[in-house]
């Protein structure tokens, strides 16, 4: 049996995740920040799942959870690790708190770093090894090539995931472990429910109506994305593929919504989304 190791499992994307590597037979090693979490996984899923209780911004939990991987294993290797857990909080960069910025960073970019080079002995990047190298999944966002208003942190942490998996990965070709992008756009999550729920506090600001026009434009946007479960066998067909591209993007009307606006000018496509939303 191969096993894996998913962060963020307990709910959206990495819940779909997880829920898709058991139902074909890995065993999956799921991160939650909850006991309660962990409990209802238990459940929910089949006895090939296990919990990890860390928050990825922690840095002596995530290596006891490695610790703990490496004993369940019992010298047999990774077959990969899904790095998903991540926030997204909403709000002009002139006026969201610098807290809320760098939990950002510290949740999307400085815990996947953490997460990495705790779990990278057990992929195979050590000597020796005798074992098939593992696989590294980055889940990334169409956010990290298109940024839109509203989510500069949350972009800007999706665009360092870019660039850190391409570093990474070459890095990595001295162990043989590949690195691959997941670049997805809409998806059916509560990420950005949760997100959305702050936007009040930006109501006597001048970016009032358009936060408005924006948050209902991303629901309608997430309403008719893919499910979670959808975008968990993606992960795994692309985890299974003999030869990966580097970065793929799933995203709806992917054309339309992630092809096009990549071609337009900035300039155009800037205007585009101040009409769309009310910033010109």
């Amino acid at each position: 049996m191969r096993s894996i190791v998913i962060t963020g499992a307990s709910s959206g994307i990495g819940y779909g995740t997880a829920k898709e590597f058991t139902r074909r037979g890995y065993r999956v090693f799921g991160s939650v920040r909850k006991e309660e979490d962990a409990e209802r996984l238990r459940a929910e899923l089949d006895a090939s799942f296990t919990p990890l209780l860390f928050d990825v911004t922690d840095r002596e939990a995530v290596l006891r959870a490695a610790e703990e991987v490496g004993d369940a294993l019992d010298g047999s290797g990774l077959a990969g690790l899904v790095n998903n857990a991540g926030t997204a909080i909403g709000g002009p960069l002139m006026h969201q708190p610098l807290e809320e910025v760098r939990a950002h960073f510290e949740v999307n970019v400085i815990g996947l770093i953490s997460v990495t080079q705790a779990f990278l002995p057990l992929l195979g990047a050590k000597r020796p090894w005798t074992h098939e190298p593992g696989r590294i999944v980055n889940v990334g966002s169409v956010g990290g090539k298109i940024a839109s208003p509203f989510i500069g942190a949350y972009a800007g942490t999706k665009h360092a995931v870019e660039g850190i998996s391409d570093s990474l990965r070459r890095e990595l070709l001295l162990y043989g472990i590949d690195v691959i992008i997941i670049e997805p756009g809409a998806v059916r999550t509560e990420i950005w429910d949760k997100g959305a729920e702050g936007a009040e506090r930006y109501a006597d600001t001048d970016y009032a109506g358009a936060i408005s026009r924006f948050g209902e434009y991303a629901r309608e946007l997430a309403g008719n994305g893919y499910t979670p479960e959808r975008f968990g066998e993606f992960v795994r067909e692309v985890f299974e593929k003999e030869r990966p591209r580097t970065r793929y993007a799933i995203a709806p009307r992917k054309f339309a919504n992630f092809t096009v606006p990549r071609l337009l000018p900035d300039r155009w496509l800037d205007r585009l989304i101040a009409r769309n939303v009310g910033l010109s």
